[in-house]
């Protein structure tokens, strides 16, 4: 059997990435959320795409749940498996980068190895590392869908921060702390701060 990379060639288009950029008026970019489950992922870069789409930028936002329900169905929780959720998040995130998008991803991710993977998938300044920093205290008081309660009652195995590990990034480009008494409002204005003083949008 011939392996399909052997007849696989790059096909570059005529209408490059830098092009889209101009055409929307960004630079393309992945907000790459990362951080315990209830530490405030989904909604805060939820709140964060709904400023920069009434700036009138071109956005994306890639849920963890919301892909589980579609292109990533097929995986369950296991190490290999949350590997392979990663991955393919990762290069679904260089596709809408590509398409001058600015793409907002909210995933525990919890190994530092699979994050580092997705950043060398994009160009330099394309992946910003945003740390939702809430300890697991204030994350299991939130629990907001119940998942620390049966990770607690033995129904779910593999439970970041309880039975299996999260690694806190080392050199994120933004933290965000987001314990109990955080303003939702502050926490959005850090991070549409950061994108206009490092020109990735421009504020209308």
């Amino acid at each position: 059997m011939i392996k399909p990379v052997e007849n696989i060639v790059w096909h570059s288009p005529t209408v490059e990435s830098l092009k889209r950029e101009s055409q929307k008026n960004q630079k393309a970019a992945c907000l790459w959320f990362t951080g315990l489950s209830g530490s405030g992922k989904s909604t805060i870069a939820n709140e964060v795409e709904k400023r920069l789409f009434e700036n009138g930028n071109h956005t994306y936002l890639l849920d963890g749940d919301n892909i589980r329900h579609g292109l990533n169905k097929d995986l369950g929780f296991s190490e290999v498996d949350r590997v392979e959720n990663i991955r393919r998040i990762g290069e679904v995130s260089k596709l809408f980068v590509d398409s001058g998008l600015i793409v907002l991803t909210a995933f525990i991710s919890p190994f530092i190895k699979d994050r580092q993977m997705v950043r060398a998938l994009l160009d330099n300044k394309q992946f910003i590392e945003i740390f939702v920093d809430s300890d697991l205290e204030s994350c299991e008081k939130r629990d907001p869908k119940g998942l620390y309660k049966k990770a607690r009652a033995g129904e779910i195995k593999n439970f970041t921060g309880l039975d299996s590990p999260y690694e806190p990034p080392q050199n994120p480009e933004l933290v965000i702390t987001n314990s109990d008494g955080n303003s939702l409002d502050k926490n959005v204005e850090m991070i549409i701060s950061y994108l206009i003083n490092n020109k990735y949008i421009v504020k209308l």
